[in-house]
């Protein structure tokens, strides 16, 4: 009688950065939303209350709702933030990163504060208040995503830089990234996509005291690999999670296969 094997977990490791790959994409959200749920659970612990930011994109759902099913946890006690949203859309727009996690998340659990990025406020307005949030204590989990160039929230590569000063900033949005959210299923043309958002800045993501990125998908093969192997730089804007002390990325094994 013979056995079949179940495909392993990969483990791996590229600078500070731990890496795990698994066979499929639910399991590496389980496994991710897991990793997240423990850190809450921990600080809360130690502390009494915590403080995440959260991405927003359709690569995040499966985590997201693993992240929900997860006990032990007094949502009442964390306060949410996110990384990222568009300008020059309707309030009500469904495409709003603000109103993804609305729908996938905030709406889902007693958050004891949610603060969405007040973009309707106007572009140097919103970029203010949010920083003034972000910066009246450390967020101690950032749950966040890549993008097929390689962006870290809306940080591309045109426009990501290392050593900004501000938290928060207006960006414009490189043809790779707009595309991506038609690909994604966000949008049904390009030129639907706005060209303009407001972003979390690579130092403010950097200043999470832990990080749990998931990425799943083929489409991300190519800059997982840049993530992985390439030199860190602004080129690919997520190779600066080698240098985070406390950082895993969660991979699925498509995501892996460049």
């Amino acid at each position: 009688m013979s056995e079949t094997l179940a495909p392993r977990v990969r483990h791996l490791t590229a600078e500070q950065l731990a890496v795990e790959i698994h066979p499929d994409r639910s399991g590496m959200a389980r496994a991710a939303a897991a990793k997240a749920a423990g850190a809450i659970r921990d600080i809360l612990a130690r502390q009494g209350s915590a403080r995440l930011s959260f991405a927003a994109a359709a690569s995040q759902a499966e985590m997201l709702e693993a992240l929900r099913a997860e006990s032990g946890i007094d949502w009442s006690r964390v306060t949410a933030f996110h990384i990222d949203d568009y300008l020059d859309l309707p309030a009500d727009a469904p495409q709003r990163f603000a109103n993804w996690l609305d729908r996938n998340l905030f709406g889902k659990l007693p958050f004891g504060a949610v603060h969405r990025m007040p973009v309707d406020l106007g572009p140097e307005r919103a970029c203010a208040e949010y920083q003034a949030l972000l910066t009246e204590a450390p967020i101690d989990l950032g749950l966040l995503g890549i993008g097929v160039n390689g962006h870290i929230a809306f940080n591309d590569p045109p426009v990501a830089d290392f050593e900004d000063v501000p938290w928060v900033k207006v960006v414009e949005l490189d043809d790779i990234c707009r595309q991506q959210q038609v690909d994604d299923g966000a949008f049904d043309s390009f030129d639907q996509v706005p060209r303009r958002a407001v972003t979390l800045t690579v130092p403010a993501l950097m200043a999470a005291r832990q990080i749990v990125c998931t990425v799943p998908g083929r489409a991300k093969a190519a800059a997982v690999k840049r993530l992985l192997s390439g030199p860190v730089g602004s080129d690919c804007p997520a190779t600066i999670l080698r240098r985070h002390p406390n950082a895993t990325l969660y991979l699925d094994a498509e995501a892996a296969d460049a």
